[in-house]
């Protein structure tokens, strides 16, 4: 018996006033991870901005929460209309932290929208129908709860190439233990979107295992069957080497192993290569965020200037 067919859209499907009028009283918020992301950011907030903030109202808030950043991104993300949440300080009990996941985990506390949906901020090709594309199922369709994006992913300087772990670890990884999720185009993309009453109940991997971790959750959590995935077409961006792909490798492995329940494995793994530096991948998780004391009333400490949230 063949796995079930995940509903399937094209972000063309959804244009920007068709949203306008399907949202209601449905408040969305766009949140994007970012460190050292200057050369990027900037734009993607903009484009974000005018078209769906201002031309058409889809949008409710764009959050960015930085990672930590060393360059010009918390200004230019700032300066381009978002506010900026500094990961260091937010949660500050939770620590400083650093890594994708926790930047996500922290977005759902920095934002207020019913739906949130998350974009990258390195994808240098950017458009506007990334966020609509999400936000379309979610707005349109009240049994979708999580949608995920896929796209094709050549390499910057030409040809095939992207999604290198997807189709060497991911993949093969969701065939053997999760059969339900692997017709899955882009199962780690980082475009994706869902409802606030599901992803605040679900506890979030604090490094790259973030992605699929989420996803496995979200299906053991409301079934495949309010898992929609859209096409939104071409994406590029920064491509990382085999040695920065490596420890994310290893974080989606071994976050897929503990969800199969596989025993013994910490919050803590090392990844030993031959003449590299042993380097020490995070898999360990962030709870939901209703079993936080103070979350839904934590939102109003962020300061549109680029504060944080107080414990």
């Amino acid at each position: 018996m063949g796995t079930p067919e995940l509903p399937r859209f094209h972000h063309g499907d959804f244009s920007a006033s068709a949203l306008a009028d399907a949202r209601g009283d449905t408040t969305v918020s766009v949140c994007l991870p970012a460190r050292d992301e200057a050369a990027t950011v900037g734009p993607i907030i903009e484009a974000i901005r005018v078209a769906l903030v201002e031309r058409h109202a889809v949008i409710d808030e764009i959050i960015v929460v930085d990672d930590h950043s060393t360059d010009d991104t918390a200004r230019l993300a700032r300066d381009a209309g978002a506010t900026v949440v500094e990961a260091a300080s937010m949660l500050a009990e939770f620590g400083e932290g650093h890594g994708k996941g926790e930047a996500l985990w922290k977005s759902v506390f920095a934002s207020t929208g019913d739906v949130i949906a998350w974009c990258d901020s390195d994808i240098l090709d950017f458009d506007v129908h990334f966020v609509t594309g999400l936000l379309g199922p979610l707005l349109c369709e009240p049994d979708i709860a999580f949608v995920k994006g896929h796209y094709e992913r050549p390499l910057v300087d030409g040809g095939p190439g992207g999604g290198r772990v997807t189709e060497l670890v991911a993949r093969p990884l969701l065939s053997l233990l999760f059969p339900h999720l692997a017709e899955l185009v882009q199962p780690l993309s980082g475009e994706y979107a869902g409802r606030r009453s599901l992803l605040e109940r679900l506890p979030f991997v604090r490094g790259y295992g973030v992605d699929i971790g989420l996803l496995i959750d979200v299906a053991a959590s409301v079934g495949t069957g309010a898992l929609a995935q859209v096409d939104l077409g071409t994406r590029l961006h920064r491509n990382r080497s085999l040695d920065q792909l490596s420890p994310q490798a290893m974080a989606v492995m071994q976050t897929a192993l503990v969800r199969a329940g596989r025993q013994g494995l910490g919050d803590q793994a090392e990844l030993v290569r031959p003449d590299h530096d042993t380097v020490r991948v995070d898999v360990g998780e962030r709870p939901p965020a209703v079993t936080v004391p103070g979350y839904g009333t934590r939102t109003d400490g962020v300061d549109p200037a680029g504060g944080a949230i107080g414990p």
